[in-house]
């Protein structure tokens, strides 16, 4: 008896404080999905103001995922096959952005180009006006969202086996044919799920965009800005749009955690 109390006593030192966690993460999304539901949320949800920064959150964060995944795809293998000199000082560069406070990235992209920025004579020599466009706002995602993509790759492109490397060079593969035709299908569950994670974060970004991008309607107002807005002029737009995202983030998480759990062993 003593040592069924002992065992269930030890437990709850596991379930207790796990309990009070969990509990400080669903109820805050409990409480708005709650307050959110009510006659007006459809009209919220199908307004003009919802329908405009839904739009443009849905194409800019699409064009930072492509980006991240274009240009981010040969940086994250190099990372992980290649030994140069400044590598690791190169890897704490791209992962810094993850941990950098929202608003100093934006700040940093603002004095860098914006147009009294230290680039932004240069840009405006070759009439590229950067702050507060929509072209600012997809900048602004690539800066915070494209390390997560650069991150899942590189770990997806380590753990592939060194002998199949070596297996392909003997066969005579060249480095390109050796990249796209045995590293990127081998790495293919590592690279969709960095991807999704990048979508996702670009899709909530609000910090960087709103220093460097501003918050105009229909040009940078993406779902974030417009339930910034809607908390100060319209609650029920912020809500409705903030159960929104909620769905749509929750969708390709659970994707991705369906990704990672298909991986072998």
């Amino acid at each position: 008896m003593c040592q069924f109390l002992k065992k269930q006593l030890s437990s709850w030192i596991f379930i207790i404080p796990s309990g009070i966690l969990l509990a400080l993460f669903v109820l805050p999304l409990a409480a708005l999905l709650i307050r959110s539901v009510n006659e007006d949320f459809f009209k919220y949800v199908f307004s003009e103001q919802a329908f405009k920064a839904l739009r443009l959150s849905l194409l800019t964060s699409t064009i930072t995922t492509i980006s991240a995944v274009v240009f981010g795809t040969p940086l994250a293998y190099m990372l992980a096959n290649w030994k140069f000199k400044f590598k690791s000082w190169i890897e704490l560069i791209i992962d810094l952005p993850i941990v950098l406070p929202p608003s100093v990235a934006g700040l940093a992209l603002l004095i860098a180009f914006g147009r009294r920025g230290i680039f932004g004579p240069t840009l405006n020599l070759l009439d590229i006006n950067l702050p507060f466009t929509t072209a600012a706002v997809v900048l602004a995602q690539i800066f915070v969202a494209s390390p997560l993509y650069i991150r899942s790759a590189r770990v997806g492109f380590s753990g592939i086996d060194q002998q199949l490397e070596e297996a392909a060079h003997v066969e005579g593969a060249n480095q390109w044919q050796l990249f796209y035709e045995v590293m990127m299908p081998l790495a293919g569950r590592a690279l969709l799920s960095g991807a999704i994670l990048t979508w996702t974060r670009a899709l909530g970004e609000f910090g960087a965009t709103i220093l460097f991008a501003g918050n105009l309607e229909g040009v940078t107002q993406t779902m974030p800005m417009a339930i910034y807005l809607g908390f100060e002029r319209n609650l029920g737009i912020a809500l409705a749009l903030s159960v929104l995202l909620i769905a749509v983030s929750t969708l390709l998480l659970f994707f991705t955690k369906k990704l990672e759990q298909s991986e072998p062993g």
